[in-house]
C-alpha cells in the first residue's frame, strides 16, 4: 500500500532507523502506563514504540490517507487511531499519558502549547522539533534563543536537549536540521497569581525584548514600583521564577 506525502501538512517522515532507536531507548527508561504517539505519518516511530510493554498505546494523525496506512501495516492499531486535529482533539486518555512525537514543524510551537494546557495529565514528553525550535524551548536565560516559549515551558517542565538528528534522516530531507528534547514535568511549580496573568507578563515582556522592561510593562505596575532595579533588565535577563514572583505585583490596565 502506497502514501503521498503533503507539504500542507508539513509532512517530512523519519527513516532513520538509529533515531526511532535512540526515542526508545529514552521511553523505556521511563515509567508509563499509558503512550500517545502525535503525528504518526508512515509509522517509522510507531514501529518501534506501539507495543512498549505495559503501555496502553494510542497515536493521533490528521491525514486520513496515512491512517489507513498505518491500519493496514500495522493491524494491531485498529481501535488505537485517532483521525483527528492534534490541536483540536480531546485529551485521549483520562489517567496521566506520555506523549511522544516526529512533531510538523509547522505547529510543532502549538503543539507545546497543548502540552503545557494538559501538564497536569502529561508527566513525560519526548518530541522532535526543527532544531532552532528544540534550541529555544531549552535555551537559558541571558541567551538570544531564550524567550517566550523558553519561560512557559521551563516554568512547568524541566526540559532537556537530547540529540540533534540531521536532514538526510527524513524523506525528503526538510532544509534545517532537527533536534529531540523531553519535558519532565516539575514536582512544584512556582507560585504565582494566575497562569493566565503568568503567559500575558511574559508575552508582554517579550514583546519589546530589545528594550527595559519598564517599556512593555509600564501598564501593569505603578511608577512607584518601575523604580524596582528588575525593571531596567531585558526580557531575556529574567527567570521563569522572576516572572511569576511578578504576577503577584501587577494590576492589569
Amino acid at each position: 500500500m502506497q502514501y503521498t506525502l503533503k507539504k500542507s501538512l508539513g509532512q517530512h517522515f523519519l527513516t532513520d532507523k538509529t533515531v526511532c532507536e535512540r526515542i526508545l531507548a529514552q521511553l523505556q527508561q521511563l515509567p508509563m502506563e499509558r503512550l500517545l504517539e502525535v503525528g504518526p505519518g508512515a509509522g517509522a516511530l510507531t514501529e518501534y514504540i506501539y507495543k512498549v510493554p505495559s503501555s496502553q498505546f494510542k497515536a493521533i494523525e490528521l491525514d486520513t490517507e496515512k491512517v489507513n496506512y498505518l491500519l493496514h501495516t500495522f493491524p494491531d492499531l485498529n481501535g488505537k487511531i485517532i483521525n483527528e486535529d492534534f490541536l483540536e482533539t480531546a485529551m485521549p486518555f483520562e489517567q496521566p499519558f506520555t506523549l511522544v512525537g516526529n512533531f510538523p514543524y509547522n505547529i510543532s510551537t502549538q503543539i507545546v502549547f497543548k502540552v503545557l494546557d494538559w501538564k497536569q495529565n502529561v508527566p513525560v514528553m519526548i518530541g522532535m522539533f526543527q532544531k532552532e525550535v528544540a534550541e529555544r524551548i531549552s535555551a537559558k536565560p541571558h541567551s538570544k534563543a531564550y524567550g517566550i516559549l523558553s519561560v512557559l515551558a521551563q516554568a512547568f517542565y524541566d526540559v532537556t536537549y537530547l540529540f540533534d538528528v540531521p536532514p538526510a534522516a527524513f524523506n525528503p530531507p526538510p532544509k534545517v536540521d532537527s533536534g529531540v528534547i523531553m519535558f519532565k514535568r516539575k514536582e512544584k511549580f512556582p507560585e504565582m497569581s494566575s497562569e493566565k496573568s503568568f503567559y500575558h507578563i511574559v508575552k508582554m515582556a517579550f514583546g519589546q525584548r530589545r528594550k527595559m522592561l519598564r517599556n512593555p510593562l509600564k501598564p501593569y505596575f505603578t511608577p512607584v514600583q518601575l523604580e524596582d532595579p528588575i525593571f531596567t533588565k531585558r526580557a531575556e535577563n529574567l527567570t521563569y521564577e522572576d516572572y511569576a514572583a511578578l504576577t503577584f505585583k501587577m494590576h492589569q490596565p
